[in-house]
């Protein structure tokens, strides 16, 4: 009998000289490896998630940075190349 554990590598094994499985069988056999895998999830703490977060947090408002003064250089640019005054 096949523990929980070790659905995978039965999955791996199964596929030598066997028959097909039907459709709702392979279904079955795919959400029984998604609860496998998720039991092997490990949660991050409190203070994990803390950082984690702050870490996103400064990401974002870097790439922000990056972002807003690329529009302000472009956007200078445009007005400067077509806003020029013709000479007469």
């Amino acid at each position: 009998m096949e523990t929980r554990n070790n659905v995978t590598e039965a999955v791996v094994n199964s596929g030598k000289g066997k028959q097909k499985k039907g459709i709702f069988a392979r279904i079955m056999l795919f959400f029984r490896q998604v609860i496998g895998e998720l039991k092997k999830v490990v949660t991050p703490t409190r203070s994990e998630l803390v950082n984690y977060f702050f870490v996103v947090l400064g990401f974002v408002v870097v790439v922000i940075a990056i972002v807003t003064a690329l529009d302000f250089v472009f956007g200078q640019g445009s007005i400067l190349l077509f806003t020029r005054q013709v000479e007469q």
